[in-house]
């Protein structure tokens, strides 16, 4: 009988693929590079392929070994949200969570959520990509993606969690030093904070026919909303951000709301899926972060 494709093999061969390099795979595992070798290998002679191209510049893989590094990441992670799911049908959450979001959004509202997560549900593991890239629940195994605007895959489980709008605040101190803005256009006459680079015209660039402000005005300039929102609360400026970044602070005062986004800007927040029944890891976190929005935003 043929021998058999085993899972070992394949975690092996996935995280040589990772690291190319069979030694730095056996330092990982504190193992000989004899065995990582010996176990590629068998990989190898189990699917009758070569799968590497082994040179002294290091390796690279084949047709072959593409495919199957395409296909084992999904069997592995597949087998192993199987064994959580099974595990969770005796009523306790468990495993890893994979969770994809904007940097700011992972800072602002995952992390602080966390400690009652792993308090409650000590069993389950979080795996966390920060990422201004559009991730995809399928293509980079998932168990969520948040994501803020218009949904195009029309394949993906989607739950709306918020809505996003736009506020334009400032610190009590910057507003004891420089005054109150009474109308938009005098907006022009004071310090603003903006992003650097603003191709889609999210921020302050938007409204230059109304607010006639110049470089001048601009006294800090940022890509990142945190960064924007530090120095909101700082009293260096005037700030145009999300309400999901700055609520928290403007219930506890460290910010003044000054003007509903003039445009009224509205776009849901959600929670994508590839799958259509989640399990309960992913049941548990959609539930506490629904109870978390629902009290700042």
């Amino acid at each position: 009988m043929k021998d058999l494709l085993r899972t070992d093999m394949l975690t092996t061969f996935i995280h040589v693929v990772r690291s190319q390099s069979f030694s730095a795979v056996a330092r990982l595992q504190g193992m000989a590079a004899s065995s990582i070798t010996r176990q590629i290998d068998s990989l190898e002679q189990v699917l009758e392929t070569k799968l590497f191209l082994r040179s002294t510049r290091g390796l690279s893989l084949t047709d072959a070994g593409e495919i199957l590094f395409a296909r084992a990441q999904g069997i592995i992670n597949d087998l192993v949200d199987v064994q959580a799911e099974l595990a969770a049908l005796n009523g306790e959450p468990q495993g890893v969570l994979r969770i994809a979001c904007l940097p700011t959004f992972g800072r602002q509202h995952i992390v602080p959520m966390l400690a009652e997560l792993f308090t409650r549900y000590p069993k389950i593991r979080v795996e966390l990509d920060q990422t201004e890239r559009l991730t995809d629940p399928v293509r980079d195994r998932l168990d969520v993606v948040i994501r803020i605007g218009e949904l195009k895959d029309s394949t993906l489980y989607s739950k709306r969690i918020a809505t996003q709008t736009w506020i334009i605040c400032a610190s009590p101190n910057y507003i004891r030093k420089h005054g109150i803005p009474t109308t938009l256009t005098e907006l022009g006459e004071h310090y603003l904070l903006d992003k650097h680079h603003d191709p889609a015209g999210i921020c302050w660039s938007r409204y230059r026919s109304v607010i006639n402000f110049s470089d001048n005005n601009r006294i800090f300039r940022s890509d990142d909303f945190e960064t924007l929102r530090m120095a909101a609360v700082s009293g260096f400026g005037i700030a145009l951000l999300p309400n999901w970044v700055v609520s928290a602070d403007i219930h506890s005062g460290k910010l003044v709301p000054l003007f509903n986004d003039p445009d009224g800007r509205k776009e849901d927040i959600y929670l994508l899926r590839a799958l259509a029944h989640p399990p309960a890891k992913l049941t548990v976190f959609m539930s506490l972060l629904q109870k978390r929005f629902a009290k700042i935003i």
